[in-house]
């Protein structure tokens, strides 16, 4: 097929400052579609810094505003626009897509043409239409030999389940490292980092024994899951939102109790670094997310809808 034009837009200035988990995946997307042979616009604030794509500039008032039409920043040979933000109208002409990297608030309306992250995620706002999230293998560090610690690595909230990290080490004794937003006071065992991103990030990721996510809430994703696989480190975690939908008993262990995760805690280094490796670049990478969005915009350009998506089994049973 021939290769398309497709405009990405985002309300920040890429690349993020600091973590920015929906920002890197954009910055991922571009890279994706154009390592794919796609040529990208990206419509983003001043100051945006993506060589893959070309730059249109788009003041921050602008693209803040809930009624923008995006019609006048468009290059005339567009063939999709893919808006990282809710979009409330429709381009003149142009068809368009939107990813919805939050949960909305009960009984909001979903925004028209949406592509939802997980099956999961789609399934609670009444659709099937979703594409995983995907980063670059290249950002990671994949290491064999692990510490003799474990990592929580995200927001410091109760939804977040990190107390459930803190209190397995607490119970157990076994060293662990908190990085996030906050300043909370640990003794023993526990170690608090405070944010982490970059060099430090990654090699938090691929040094930890496992990556604890005991997720309280509905994850629409969980980026830092793949991140921990892709630097060969498996995850322990909750059968919440989407995490079983990426973790499997090969690369972590999920478990609906803190007693239950303690006790999977145990085996967790029995799960190699390659297989996590092996099912991260499998399934999660920036190309085989590239990959999805194109099915997206060509199935809505020849049927003017959203197909549903692919779940991991069905790669899975690919050759």
């Amino acid at each position: 097929m021939a290769p398309m034009h497709v405009v990405v837009a985002s309300h920040h200035r890429l690349p993020v400052e600091g973590y920015g988990g929906p920002q890197r995946v954009v910055v991922a997307l571009v890279r994706g579609l154009v390592a794919l042979g796609h040529r990208v616009t990206l419509l983003a604030q001043p100051g945006t810094k993506v060589p893959e794509a070309k730059l249109v500039e788009v003041p921050p008032r602008r693209l803040r505003d809930p009624s923008i039409n995006l019609t006048t920043f468009l290059p005339s040979d567009a063939d999709v626009l893919h808006a990282h933000f809710p979009l409330r109208q429709a381009t003149t002409g142009l068809p368009f897509v939107q990813t919805l990297h939050g949960n909305l608030k009960p009984d909001a309306p979903v925004p028209p043409n949406n592509v939802f992250l997980s099956r999961d995620h789609a399934r609670r706002h009444g659709s099937d239409t979703f594409v995983y999230n995907g980063l670059d293998p290249a950002e990671f560090f994949f290491r064999k030999r692990k510490e003799n610690w474990d990592l929580f690595l995200g927001r410091l909230h109760s939804t977040k389940g990190y107390h459930w990290a803190v209190e397995a080490a607490k119970r157990t004794g076994r060293n662990l490292i908190v990085a996030g937003g906050w300043r909370p006071s640990f003794t023993g065992a526990i170690k608090y980092v405070g944010e982490v991103d970059g060099n430090r990030r990654t090699a938090l990721l691929a040094r930890a024994r496992c990556l604890w996510m005991p997720a309280l809430w509905d994850e629409p994703f969980g980026l830092t899951t793949i991140e921990a696989l892709f630097s060969g480190t498996p995850v322990l975690g909750t059968h919440r939102g989407a995490l079983p939908e990426i973790v499997t008993e090969e690369v972590g262990a999920l478990r609906d109790t803190l007693e239950e995760l303690l006790e999977a805690a145990h085996a967790i280094a029995t799960r190699r670094p390659e297989a996590c490796r092996a099912h991260a670049e499998r399934y999660f990478t920036h190309r085989v997310m590239a990959e999805e969005y194109v099915r997206m915009y060509r199935h809505l350009i020849a049927t003017g809808t959203l197909p549903p998506g692919r779940p991991t089994l069905f790669r899975a049973s690919a050759p």
